[in-house]
């Protein structure tokens, strides 16, 4: 919005999405990145109603009904644009249609991390959006946000109590979980009792818990199960009266709940980094559902220390839909289809789900045993794929220097190298002892010729400005943390 504006002014753009928390929440973020921009909500639930503003942030059910009000507009722009719906007597699709009779050239652009919808496939086939122009949601390119830093990975784990040993005894109502029969089976107290106390106790070190619920009365129930078990936890879902629901995410923003219980309202487009557990206690068979789901939890937080997300899967979502960064993609809906089965390899030591070929579990480590015959050979694997190591070749423009250090721990220097769009870091530890301060020396002799290594970090970054830049830096980037292999002068 803010390239687009600067570089022709008169142009007019409106943004639509489903729900008032995302529409302040993206107003707020691009004020961020541009204070004077000049824009307008209209929201009844945000009880603000511009229409006049070149860049407007609107609801579609407020927005539906006057569309006449916002005239022309050259850009419209759809947040969770996997939400409109094909038909063509939708209340997206009615925008389009009247926006487009003022301006036929009005283009169109969808922003989701989930580009397909169940039952119809990608949305790129679909009677609004020809193409998908720009993609961070392949395998490569999610582990490549991952290991620059980007995103935080989920670790799955495989969970001793199962909502449902049997899914087909649940009924299928246009390709999904009947809701009804889902929660009537998955309700039971032995079931949410059990899970409940593996919650509790996965998420001992954990600070910030997400748990999605099959069902109203089923949310309520988790949430009086683990209040019970001495957790500040609260509910909301869609019988919760709206000022209290926000009340509620308020406060479980703001650290003074720990655990949130949710049906149907935190599944897409919430934004809470420091969200480290989700618990999902939600069969589904809506692939996107699924990977929204797991993505509350992949936003960083550096603020936290947070370093993954920890993903209870109860609902054996994992082994039926695949990992969220090469998810089974929803066909076409044909009469008869019954979905299949992800191949998964448990680790019997850690309960982490892995890649179905995985030799050790990237995990804990285990080595599986060998074996000489997979039974399933079918589709989709893990929560996250793995990949062999991708090494990159980076043009370093700057380097900086600060100094760090972990609550306990001795200081270090962390290293940037800013490369284009990309940053790389390293620390360097001179004084944490072993293997750790024999690396922080050969760094030190690698970067200036010296034989002798200054003893602290402090004395190390009187230095620093005198280190020279270097041209170009290899790294291995599909990893946890990119590592720094070399360097080029």
């Amino acid at each position: 919005v803010k390239h687009v504006l600067q570089r022709w002014p008169r142009q007019r753009i409106i943004c639509l999405t489903h729900v008032k928390e995302l529409i302040e929440q993206n107003a707020e973020k691009l004020r961020t990145q541009w204070p004077n921009v000049p824009l307008g909500i209209y929201s009844a639930g945000l009880k603000q109603r511009d229409t006049i503003n070149p860049v407007i942030y609107g609801g579609i059910q407020s927005v539906v009904g006057c569309v006449e009000a916002f005239g022309w507009r050259d850009l419209m722009l759809v947040d969770e644009a996997h939400l409109i719906s094909p038909k063509e007597n939708t209340e997206y699709q009615t925008v389009i249609t009247k926006l487009r009779a003022v301006n036929p050239n009005m283009k169109v652009i969808g922003l989701t991390a989930t580009p397909y919808r169940l039952g119809q496939g990608l949305i790129s086939d679909g009677p609004i959006f020809t193409d998908i122009c720009y993609n961070l949601c392949g395998f490569k390119e999610f582990n490549e946000l991952i290991s620059q830093g980007y995103l935080v990975p989920p670790v799955p784990k495989h969970m001793r109590t199962e909502l449902v040993g049997d899914v087909s005894k649940i009924k299928v109502t246009a390709g999904e979980f009947n809701q009804a029969d889902l929660q009537r089976i998955v309700d039971i107290d032995p079931t949410t009792i059990s899970a409940c106390k593996e919650i509790v106790e996965e998420g001992f070190d954990r600070k910030c818990w997400l748990i999605f619920s099959s069902g109203i009365e089923h949310a309520e129930h988790i949430a009086s199960c683990l209040s019970s078990m001495g957790i500040d936890v609260t509910v909301t879902h869609s019988k919760i009266p709206s000022d209290e629901a926000t009340n509620r995410l308020k406060a479980f923003k703001a650290g003074k709940i720990r655990a949130i219980v949710n049906y149907g309202k935190l599944t897409t487009g919430i934004d809470h980094p420091p969200i480290d557990l989700i618990a999902v206690l939600r069969l589904t068979m809506s692939t996107t559902l699924w990977v929204q789901m797991v993505g509350r939890g992949t936003r960083p937080s550096p603020e936290t220390l947070k370093e993954d997300c920890l993903v209870l899967d109860f609902a054996r979502n994992t082994e039926r839909l695949g990992p969220i960064n090469d998810p089974m993609i929803p066909r076409k809906r044909k009469k008869g289809d019954i979905p299949g089965v992800a191949p998964v390899r448990i680790c019997p030591q850690c309960g982490v789900y892995n890649h179905a070929r995985a030799t050790v579990c990237f995990s804990c480590g285990f080595v599986f045993p060998k074996v000489s015959k997979l039974d399933n050979t079918a589709g989709t694997l893990d929560l996250i794929r793995r990949e062999e190591p991708i090494v990159v070749h980076a043009d370093v423009q700057r380097v900086v220097y600060n100094r760090h250090q972990k609550q306990g721990k001795p200081p270090m220097i962390k290293v940037s190298y800013f490369c284009g769009l990309h940053l790389y870091s390293e620390w360097i530890a001179f004084e944490h002892g072993g293997f750790a301060t024999k690396k922080a020396h050969d760094w030190w002799k690698a970067h200036t010729g010296l034989g002798q290594a200054p003893p602290t970090t402090d004395e190390a970054l009187k230095y620093v400005s005198q280190l020279p830049v270097p041209k170009r830096i290899r790294v291995w980037v599909n990893k946890k943390y990119p590592e720094v292999l070399s360097y080029e002068y």
